[in-house]
């Protein structure tokens, strides 16, 4: 994994439930196909963007999170999140781009942005993570499908690219404290170095 980028998720496996191919993403991943097949990942106050070029069938989804304790610079307090997070959708868009995706056939899906680790509500990293993503998108000029956003529940995505389709679990039980403490953890180490359309919940 790549700490200061977006590093291509290699958990791939056989996903029993849907019986299809699968990729599974972390924090600081991405993952890209032309494949009909599942991605999927555990978001609390990192974004996850699904995109995918709804004319040619091609797409993928990312992982970002910002900084969880960001120090005030000479360009802003959260300069260096707004970098990271613009990389994470660069990566991505690229990907798309040089196989042949259209802007004006991207279809968008955004997830995450809660409210789930405890030692950064002060810094309100879920809601920056949100406004960042809706701003980018709204510079590039494209549009959001469909969102699931916000709140206190850390949530599963699954993106069928092929489709479109997206299926969002909240986590009430264990797998919330699991997800809390990987993304503490994750914040710590960058440190040292939102529903509408076919989104379904479930």
């Amino acid at each position: 994994m790549i700490i200061s980028g977006e590093a291509i998720s290699t958990t791939l496996y056989y996903d029993r439930l849907f019986e299809c191919e699968a990729a599974k993403i972390g924090p600081g991943e991405y993952y890209f196909t032309k494949k009909d097949m599942v991605i999927v990942t555990v978001v609390g106050s990192c974004i996850a963007a699904c995109i995918r070029d709804k004319n040619i069938g091609i797409g993928g989804m990312n992982h970002f999170m910002l900084p969880s304790n960001i120090s005030e610079g000479s360009e802003g307090p959260f300069s260096q999140s707004m970098r990271y997070g613009t990389y994470a959708m660069e990566v991505l868009l690229n990907q798309l781009f040089k196989n042949g995706a259209r802007r004006e056939n991207l279809e968008v899906k955004i997830f995450g942005g809660g409210s789930v680790l405890p030692n950064m509500k002060s810094l309100n990293v879920g809601g920056r993570n949100v406004d960042f993503i809706r701003s980018y998108l709204q510079d590039e000029g494209i549009a959001i499908a469909s969102e699931d956003l916000s709140d206190v529940y850390p949530r599963k995505v699954y993106f069928f690219q092929k489709t479109g389709k997206v299926m969002v679990k909240k986590l009430r039980d264990n797998s919330r404290s699991k997800l809390v403490a990987r993304e503490d953890d994750y914040a710590k180490r960058i440190k040292a170095a939102a529903i509408g359309g076919d989104v379904e919940l479930f």
